[in-house]
């Protein structure tokens, strides 16, 4: 598959997408580029945005397994991963796989779950593998999670740690639509009773298994120049020398930004990143990676300004 056909099949799935969702087009957009990075996106915003609609949506357009798992303050690792139960009629353990043997998985309101459970994630995300009893089982090639919390409430809720946020390629703050669209909004799904699914929307598979892997191997071949290279190490480092900041980047950061770019690349239809992939995926991509200071937080400072500042201060390559 070449980049033009990588640009193709996106702007098919973001066609597909948008019949039953209404704008948002900037956090498809981000999950097409986690898609083809191979990465996880983390979805914030208020309850009745369409952030479940999106991630069954998507999954509809490209043809995966779908699988949703509500997570609750109850909920326990075993009721993610699985487990080996024990079957009385032929004395033996049997293995019961949980929901994450998927290929989208929706995490949704991820920080109700207390940080043992989220835990269970870590691995999976990380290694597209999970133990049971001290068995490694490997989840799908295409194995993706979409997590979803609100900012909103603050009761009930466990904050995710550094960990496992940085499993999560983007943050992506979900907000509410413009006026335009949400008049369209009230007007399309205004008459419905109830939620519908993507395909009663018209929502059809664009892709597979095979396409989705030849698209990732095509992103795999886009040049990243040492001029590009050196401008993600410039501003990864100068995280770490804000007085804004607690804590900066790691470097596991900076190769994800270039993997991201790549990808960002392959969806614009060109082999090679330029300074400006970088540039625009860097907020979503360092937003949840960054610690503030207390000085910064007592002055009302978001780490989007931060991180605005970094690269408006840091020369781009030309």
């Amino acid at each position: 598959m070449t980049v033009e056909e990588v640009q193709a099949l996106a702007a098919a799935i973001r066609q597909e997408v948008a019949r039953a969702v209404v704008g948002q087009e900037d956090t498809v957009d981000l999950m097409l580029v986690a898609l083809f990075a191979g990465g996880h996106i983390l979805l914030e915003g208020p309850p009745g945005t369409a952030k479940t609609l999106i991630a069954h949506s998507f999954a509809r357009a490209l043809g995966l397994d779908f699988g949703r798992i509500q997570f609750t303050p109850d909920l326990m690792p075993g009721d993610i991963i699985g487990a080996n139960l024990f079957n009385f009629q032929t004395s033996q353990f049997t293995l019961t796989r949980g929901p994450i043997f998927t290929e989208l998985l929706l995490a949704d309101e991820i920080n109700r779950t207390p940080p043992k459970t989220q835990a269970a994630l870590l691995e999976a995300m990380q290694e597209r593998t999970v133990t049971i009893d001290g068995e490694s089982l490997a989840l799908s090639d295409r194995f993706m999670v979409v997590a979803t919390q609100n900012p909103i409430e603050q009761q009930g809720v466990y904050p995710l740690p550094e960990a496992q946020l940085d499993r999560f390629l983007f943050k992506q703050s979900v907000d509410y639509p413009d006026s335009a669209q949400e008049r369209k909004i009230i007007a399309s799904h205004g008459a419905k009773t109830h939620a519908m699914a993507p395909e009663q929307w018209g929502v059809t598979p664009v892709a597979d298994a095979a396409r989705i892997a030849e698209a990732l191997a095509a992103v795999a071949q886009v040049r990243l120049v040492d001029e590009v290279v050196d401008y993600i190490l410039a501003l990864i480092r100068g995280t770490r020398d804000v007085a804004d900041l607690e804590s900066g980047a790691s470097p596991r950061a900076g190769a994800m930004l270039a993997g991201a770019a790549r990808a960002r690349a392959a969806i614009d239809g060109r082999d090679f990143v330029i300074p400006d992939d970088v540039k625009a995926l860097a907020p979503a991509l360092l937003r949840h990676r960054l610690i503030l200071s207390p000085a910064a937080e007592i002055d009302g400072r978001r780490v989007e300004d931060v991180v605005t500042g970094i690269i408006e201060t840091i020369e781009a390559p030309r």
